[in-house]
């Protein structure tokens, strides 16, 4: 899994960081019912709710100034109940000719998260961040050396896509759609370890408007590193997200080093997992595999990959590692990289590698947060 390590803030005139919190409520965190009942609590006309929705959902609009169809003094008093900031921007990069673009956001308790945005002539994806921190301790990922700061709330999840979703449709970026199509949850985290509000999100961001964005539950990729209860439990959810693992070493002996949770549960049983997954739903399970010079790029273990997925509804990932400064983790070289793609496609298994963009920008591994945090 790519992953983006939140670091320790300072806020103004060098005092710590807030304790962790969770933020207010937002729109984001209900559904349309939840939220025309918090309209009529405040004394205001259930269709309220809908008006809000539309815009939030339907025109992308975060600003509640800009809501003018909504009296001013009703307006005030929604956004105070349903629509408080909950990502204050601190840094924007771009690279790839603005087809690639990185933000870093400070939540309401000072924690930073990122998420990137990056066009392609067919498609537009966002990666975006579920937690702040991570709590899996993978040695080679800044954000597992972190550790969790906190899950990140339903409508934080999902202010992230609407933001970038609506910088899309302004159409800074040239050459590519402007509608977003695609979401993946590999940014900061381990999404099913925040599961409740992940599946919440997941159903915002497929319900129509002005419910929810009205993604395709086909476009969005849901990452773990394998949680095998909730990985069941996300079998019965009756969505058809794809479910990439985050696998990494098809041996049990490595992976309990570079993915910790395999002491927990082993390459079998998480394989297994995924594979109920993928009987239950007909979906293709993504396997993520970052490559790591030395460490799980040796010829014998791209064949036993390759006999443990042969058959199977399963697509390898390769991710060239970019490691973080002074880390003592590297990519593998190219020809090591194309000798275990070559030896993955020899076994039957469709085979990828991972397209590495933004590393001009910080753009990988939590790089731009760090940069922030040391400054």
């Amino acid at each position: 899994m790519t992953t983006l390590p939140v670091v320790p803030l300072t806020l103004g005139d060098g005092m710590p960081s807030r304790r962790a919190s969770m933020p207010p409520v937002h729109l984001a965190d209900l559904d349309l019912a939840g939220r025309r009942a918090i309209v009529a609590e405040t004394g205001e006309q259930a269709f309220r709710a809908a008006q809000l929705s539309t815009h939030y959902f339907g025109r992308l609009e975060r600003d509640p100034a800009a809501m003018t169809d909504i009296p001013a003094a009703s307006r005030e008093r929604l956004a105070g109940h349903l629509m408080p900031k909950l990502l204050t921007p601190v840094r924007e990069l771009e690279c790839d000719d603005g087809a690639t673009r990185k933000s870093l956001w400070r939540l309401h308790d000072g924690a930073l998260v990122e998420s990137v945005l990056m066009g392609y002539p067919d498609r537009v994806t966002v990666c975006i961040s579920s937690q702040a921190g991570c709590g899996m301790a993978c040695p080679f990922c800044a954000t597992g050396q972190a550790g969790l700061t906190r899950n990140l709330s339903t409508a934080e999840i999902v202010d992230q896509v609407v933001y970038l979703a609506g910088v899309a449709a302004s159409g800074v970026m040239e050459g590519v759609p402007r509608r977003l199509s695609h979401v993946v949850f590999m940014g900061m985290g381990e999404p099913l370890a925040n599961y409740s509000r992940v599946i919440a999100a997941l159903r915002r961001l497929t319900s129509p408007a002005p419910e929810g964005l009205g993604l395709s539950q086909r476009h969005i990729t849901v990452s773990t590193v394998g949680l095998v209860p909730a990985m069941k439990k996300l079998a019965d959810e009756d969505l058809s997200v794809t479910l990439a693992l985050s696998l990494h070493a098809p041996d049990d002996e490595l992976r309990d080093e570079l993915v910790p949770v395999n002491q927990r549960w082993k390459v079998a049983e998480v394989l297994d997992a995924a594979w109920a997954y993928s009987a239950k739903t007909g979906r293709r399970i993504s396997i993520e595999y970052a490559m790591i010079r030395d460490v799980n790029d040796q010829p014998w273990r791209a064949d036993l990959l390759g006999r443990l997925l042969a058959g199977r509804l399963a697509h390898v990932n390769l991710i060239p590692l970019n490691p973080t400064p002074g880390s003592r983790w590297d990519a593998s070289p190219k020809p090591v990289e194309r000798e275990f793609v070559r030896r993955l496609r020899e076994a039957g298994v469709p085979t990828t590698v991972r397209d590495t963009r933004g590393r001009e920008i910080d753009g990988a591994c939590g790089q731009l947060a760090a940069s922030e945090g040391e400054a």
